[in-house]
């Protein structure tokens, strides 16, 4: 269980911090940069979860961010670690895989690309997906320079699906998807 008693250190004050070994790594590095910005991911569907009804899918959501938390986690773990670290499982992708198919079977097929926008939910949710694909990019970036979980580029590959086919869920009872008209305004 985590405990603070204080939330300044000043063991960062030079520029690193500390991973869940012991070891130090510069702030400015691929590994830091990819554990901040799967934290701004969690972050945005933290909006776009305030904004979403109660049930099934909210619920899901609610999974999948505390999940983010743990992938933040994987990423400060350096790999490979321990039997007892926390990482990321093939379970997690196989639960995330199965709710992007159980969301796809009620939704039409895409007939045109979709603008991010409807619901206040959706378009949070829209956010969120953008948002973990930049995240995505930095682990990808972070996996080149450093060993880490495989799994962990699988799991946050498939979280921009998930959150795609979740803003179009939380569309659908609102007149559905907003669709891109190409030139529209020409």
């Amino acid at each position: 269980m985590v405990k603070l008693n204080r939330i300044y250190t000043r063991t960062g004050d030079a520029g690193t911090t500390g991973l869940v070994d012991g070891s130090r790594v510069s702030k400015a590095g691929s590994l830091i940069a990819a554990v901040g910005e799967v934290d701004e991911a969690n972050s945005a569907l933290g909006v776009a979860l305030a904004q979403m009804p109660p049930g099934e899918w909210r619920e899901a959501a609610a999974v999948v961010q505390n999940e983010l938390f743990d992938l933040g986690a994987d990423l400060a773990t350096p790999w490979p670690g321990g039997e007892h670290d926390l990482r990321v499982t093939p379970a997690q992708t196989a639960r995330v895989e199965a709710a992007i198919d159980a969301m796809t079977a009620v939704l039409e097929p895409l007939t045109s690309f979709i603008l991010p926008g409807g619901t206040p939910a959706s378009a949070a949710m829209h956010v969120a997906r953008a948002t973990i694909r930049r995240a995505e990019r930095a682990v990808v970036a972070a996996a080149a320079e450093h060993a880490l979980n495989p799994e962990v580029l699988i799991y946050i590959n498939r979280l921009s699906d998930f959150a795609f086919c979740l803003s179009r869920v939380l569309n659908q009872s609102a007149g559905g998807d907003v669709l891109w008209v190409p030139g529209a305004s020409r």
